[in-house]
């Protein structure tokens, strides 16, 4: 039977998208936890349900988008509509010059920027249809700017930025609401891997609250945390000169 309100999550079986599916779950959503992990879909489902929600887990792949749209429409069926699309799912990856590939660049711009637009593609009319909604794009603090050894992590941040503050604007008096989010470093598997200094470094749990308010309040950004936010909004008006060198201290430390 349908339930007030709906929430599809990419990238729900782990880290962020799994901690937010438990938290939108406790403000009273419905909650299609969408991932390639069936098996750890089934463990966050079942948190869920344990402190009283509704979570329905479902296999998909946002890198196709026939797998996207046949999630949101079992969810739809399911659940009822989608009130609130987290476009979450994303990888990393080390992009160097030795041995570039333009494939790994493309593989990360499938995931990062064409996974969030093919689930877009697959909640937006029925929101616009009945005047209400909302979208959130998952970004980082790396899409403000070209960082050592992430271009294609930086380009399709900085891609998914662009494409979501477009829709906001041209979805202004339509009732779909869009929220971009650029956390810095949180500790989840992702990050667990990096070997180099992470500033401002947050628990997961911090984070999430931080997201969820923000979704709360149907805000446009969702920057933190501040100190880092601050430093990176200001290194896009610094001389290149300036830029490249404290870019190079950061890419000394990275390592494969």
């Amino acid at each position: 039977m349908p339930v007030s309100r709906v929430a599809f999550i990419t990238g729900a079986s782990s880290g962020l998208g799994a901690g937010l599916a438990r938290r939108v779950a406790r403000s009273g959503y419905a909650v299609a936890l969408a991932a390639r992990r069936l098996d750890r879909l089934d463990e966050v489902a079942r948190a869920v349900r344990d402190a009283g929600g509704t979570a329905l887990p479902l296999s998909c792949d946002v890198r196709e988008p026939d797998q996207v749209r046949a999630a949101v429409e079992a969810a739809v069926g399911a659940l009822g509509p989608v009130d609130l699309l987290v476009a979450n799912a994303g990888v990393s990856g080390m992009t160097r010059p030795e041995g570039f590939s333009a494939r790994n660049v493309e593989d990360v711009m499938w995931t990062n920027f064409l996974g969030p637009v093919y689930a877009v593609e697959a909640v937006l009319p029925s929101m616009l249809q009945r005047g209400s909604g909302h979208l959130v794009a998952m970004g980082s603090l790396a899409g403000y700017g070209g960082l050592p050894k992430s271009g294609a992590y930086s380009a399709s941040k900085g891609a998914l930025h662009n494409f979501f503050e477009s829709l906001r604007l041209d979805l202004r008096g339509s009732g779909v609401d869009v929220t971009v989010v650029t956390p810095g470093y949180v500790k989840t598997a992702l990050t667990a891997k990096n070997d180099h200094r992470m500033p401002f470094l947050m628990e997961l749990d911090d984070a999430v609250e931080r997201i969820a308010r923000g979704i709360e309040r149907r805000d446009a950004l969702v920057a933190f945390p501040l100190p880092l936010f601050s430093l990176v909004w200001l290194a896009q008006l610094f001389p290149a000169a300036i830029y490249d060198r404290i870019g190079s201290r950061v890419g000394r430390e990275k390592r494969d």
